[in-house]
């Protein structure tokens, strides 16, 4: 994660919460196998997981039916009394060769019912939910404190995690996947994380749900693993590719908003396998859903992390990969193409003009007309197409217009039109595309 000054690199949707964390916050110390596991109940049982991040790693377990507790925290360094800049920093002198001290991993301390799930289902969460294969990393977070990890608190324990680690060995070696790297030790100290490190992804949704691990499913869970896309049936030259898991809200409001009423000339599919088509590349590991993925030659071109409803954002984005340098001067710089200069100002075919990013329709050529100014004129948009807004820019008082899907520019529109609206839509051509009716 991108964590202040001593973050390893990690994407803009954790980074900038961490600006404004509260620091100085009391530690809840924990030492020891016999202290953590200290409960009345005989139904109840803890272990400790490190699976990268403790904020999705935390939100993910949460969610498994007959937990009862789930708690973020730091395992098994030599700093009994370390707090999460101390690991941050031990981190980055160990990266520089400064140190020899072992760190602390960011854990979890997992609660669970045993009469209602069992250590080895709770294993198969632990396994499926993220990549066990990386080392001293997970994803983009690198370093040994973000290891993956199962500190047991019985020798019991110890027996049941050695033959689930063998169990999944197998399913991913048949899956074709590396091997599993994951530290397997007793617990010998535990510290509870700082509270606002506590159901953080509850407090900071931020648009994004956490991603499950390599999508190999845990033999005899019961998980439906999604196969992976085949790459013959995608548009190998430009692909859009959606990253989604099960039960992400935000991934849910991205099909509504977005991709329910898809135009656009970019094909795009969705999948909740985290991997991409055999033979195609990922700059970097999935960490979050929904992941939009633009894909170039088979290979990943620009990423859209997360969705919080800003439509607008999501197609400023591709629309920087898909338009040229001086659409988006127009597009979104407000800039406007010299007279005479752009596209469609003699096309006179039946047809219909749209967003070169969204390919919602804009103006039908029906309603366009020589106005003599030397950019395409319409007298009418098709309907709620385009938005309205004042702008005094240039010491001028005028009326601009966006695409309502988009919220690009397209130009301004002016009461010196012909009948029957007496408008004028003076528009830049250069971010208008045109669709002739006898392409459909």
């Amino acid at each position: 994660m991108n964590r202040g000054k001593f973050s390893i690199l990690k994407g803009f949707i954790f980074a900038l919460p961490l600006l404004f964390s509260v620091q100085g916050c009391a530690k809840d110390k924990q030492v020891g196998m016999a202290s953590i596991d200290d409960t009345t109940s005989i139904n109840t049982e803890t272990i400790v997981f490190g699976m990268g991040c403790f904020w999705g790693a935390e939100k993910r377990l949460s969610e498994l039916h007959g937990v009862i507790d789930v708690e973020s925290g730091y395992a098994n360094g030599d700093d009994p009394d370390a707090g999460y800049y101390d690991v941050l920093k031990l981190e980055r002198k160990i990266m520089m060769g400064l140190s020899k001290e072992r760190n602390h991993a960011e854990v979890i301390k997992v609660e669970f019912n045993r009469d209602m799930v069992s250590l080895e289902q709770v294993l198969a969460s632990f396994w499926e939910n993220h990549d066990p294969t990386q080392g001293n990393r997970q994803g983009n977070d690198i370093g040994t404190n973000y290891r993956s990890a199962v500190y047991y608190t019985s020798d019991s324990q110890k027996s049941t995690v050695l033959k689930s680690r063998d169990l999944f060995q197998q399913a991913l070696s048949d899956a074709g996947k590396a091997k599993i790297t994951t530290q397997i030790e007793p617990l010998a100290i535990y510290i509870k994380a700082e509270e606002n490190h506590q159901d953080y992804l509850k407090k900071n949704p931020n648009g994004y749900c956490g991603l499950g691990g390599t999508g190999v499913a845990y033999p005899g869970s019961g998980t439906v693993t999604a196969e992976q896309l085949d790459a013959k049936a995608l548009n190998f030259d430009r692909q859009l590719i959606v990253f989604e898991s099960e039960e992400c809200a935000f991934c849910k409001q991205f099909k509504r908003e977005v991709l329910d009423s898809w135009e656009s000339d970019v094909p795009v599919v969705t999948t909740l396998n985290p991997n991409p088509p055999k033979d195609w590349t990922l700059q970097k590991a999935l960490f979050a859903t929904p992941t939009t993925v633009l894909f170039e030659k088979g290979k990943e071109v620009s990423r859209f992390t997360g969705y919080n409803g800003d439509q607008k954002r999501f197609w400023k984005w591709l629309g920087f990969r898909l338009l040229n340098p001086q659409q988006r001067h127009i597009a979104f710089e407000n800039g406007t193409e010299r007279a005479y200069s752009g596209s469609h100002l003699d096309e006179t075919r039946p047809g219909t003009y749209v967003d070169p990013i969204t390919g919602a329709a804009l103006f039908r050529s029906d309603t366009k007309f020589k106005s003599g100014t030397g950019w395409p004129s319409f007298f009418n948009p098709v309907e709620g197409a385009i938005t309205e807004h004042k702008d005094r820019s240039h010491g001028m008082s005028r009326i601009e217009v966006r695409s309502t899907s988009s919220g690009i520019h397209l130009g301004h529109v002016f009461n010196d039109g012909p009948p029957p609206t007496g408008r004028r839509y003076c528009i830049n051509g250069n971010v208008l595309k045109f669709v002739p009716d006898e392409s459909l």
